[in-house]
């Protein structure tokens, strides 16, 4: 053999690069991707379904007017938002209504009295129907969230 033949180094392949990635990768960003994304589309669903109510619930006690029409008109749609959470639980009076809508006794009992009584007097205290009106707002929510659940 001679010596003298032009030979040149082994040379190695470059290393594979990092991107793009393998296949295998998109499909695990994939799946964590949509793992991360339902939830939040799920929360946001939620949450733009519960404005909408409580813009219904507001743009019906500004329709009724002021005193005794705006209480009436608070019970009512406590009463709806109650029968669609639990059919026939509109139907129940005094006591039995009030535990479907304040199970955990966080009323005070003046605000009680006026939810009972108070669509029957000729003149209501503003500053106790508009505490009563916030109270409200959040059960009538909370009442037809539990529905959807």
């Amino acid at each position: 053999m001679s010596t003298n033949l032009p030979l040149r180094d082994v040379h190695l392949p470059p290393a594979p690069s990092l991107w793009p990635p393998a296949p295998g990768w998109w499909l695990v960003a994939a799946v964590v991707l949509l793992l991360v994304a339902i939830p939040l589309l799920l929360r946001a669903r939620r949450l733009r379904r519960e404005r909408a109510w409580q813009r219904q619930f507001d743009a019906e006690l500004q329709a009724a007017g002021e005193g005794p029409l705006r209480l009436a008109a608070l019970v009512e749609l406590l009463r709806r938002a109650a029968r669609a959470n639990r059919a026939g639980s509109e139907l129940l009076q005094g006591e039995a209504w009030l535990q479907v809508l304040d199970p955990a006794n966080a009323l005070a009992p003046a605000q009680r009295a006026l939810l009972l009584q108070g669509a029957y007097q000729p003149a209501i205290d503003a500053a106790q129907l508009a505490t009563l009106g916030r109270w409200a707002r959040a059960r009538y929510v909370a009442l037809l969230r539990e529905r959807t659940r």
